[in-house]
C-alpha cells in the first residue's frame, strides 16, 4: 500500500518541493515524479535549474521522448496525466489541487499544502479522498515545526 505523506501549512510550496526533491534523488537515490499544473511544473523547472552545481537535479517533463523520461531521475507531469503511466514509482510528489492519477502505483505520496486559505481547504478533500480509502496518512504540520 503506498506511503502517504501529508506535509502541509507550508509558507513556501515551491521552495519546499525543490528542496524535498533535491534531498530524496541527492541523497536518497529515488526516482520522483511531480505533478502540479502547467504553471508549477514552470516554476519547479525553473527553481531546479537555479540550484548550484553541486546540488543540480536532472528533471525532464513526462512528455518528452521516452529514453529521456526513462534516464531522467525526475519527471515533472501535468495534473491529470496519468503518473502511473511513467516508468518511476518510488516516490510522487503533488503540487496539484486533486489526487493524483494512479498514486496507488507508487511506493510513496508527498502531497503538499500550502499556508493559503483556498489551497488548504482542497487540500482536506484530498486528505479524505485518501483517509476514506483506508490509506495511513503520516502528517507533516509546517506551523507546529516552526513553533
Amino acid at each position: 500500500m503506498t506511503e502517504i505523506g501529508f506535509h502541509f501549512n507550508a509558507p513556501d510550496k515551491l521552495n519546499y518541493a525543490c528542496r524535498l526533491v533535491r534531498k530524496a534523488v541527492n541523497a536518497r537515490g529515488l526516482r520522483v515524479v511531480v505533478v502540479g499544473d502547467a504553471q508549477m511544473l514552470d516554476a519547479v523547472d525553473a527553481a531546479l535549474w537555479q540550484l548550484s552545481p553541486v546540488d543540480f537535479v536532472a528533471h525532464c517533463r513526462g512528455d518528452a521522448q521516452a529514453h529521456v523520461v526513462a534516464r531522467s531521475p525526475v519527471v515533472l507531469s501535468s495534473d491529470g496525466a496519468d503518473a502511473a503511466s511513467l516508468p518511476h514509482r518510488e516516490m510522487l510528489v503533488n503540487l496539484g489541487l486533486e489526487v493524483p492519477a494512479g498514486f496507488e502505483r507508487f511506493e510513496r505520496l508527498i502531497d503538499i499544502v500550502s499556508d493559503e486559505a483556498n489551497d488548504r481547504q482542497i487540500g482536506r478533500s484530498r486528505w479524505r479522498h485518501y483517509a476514506d480509502r483506508g490509506y495511513t496518512i503520516q502528517p507533516h504540520d509546517f506551523a507546529r515545526s516552526a513553533s
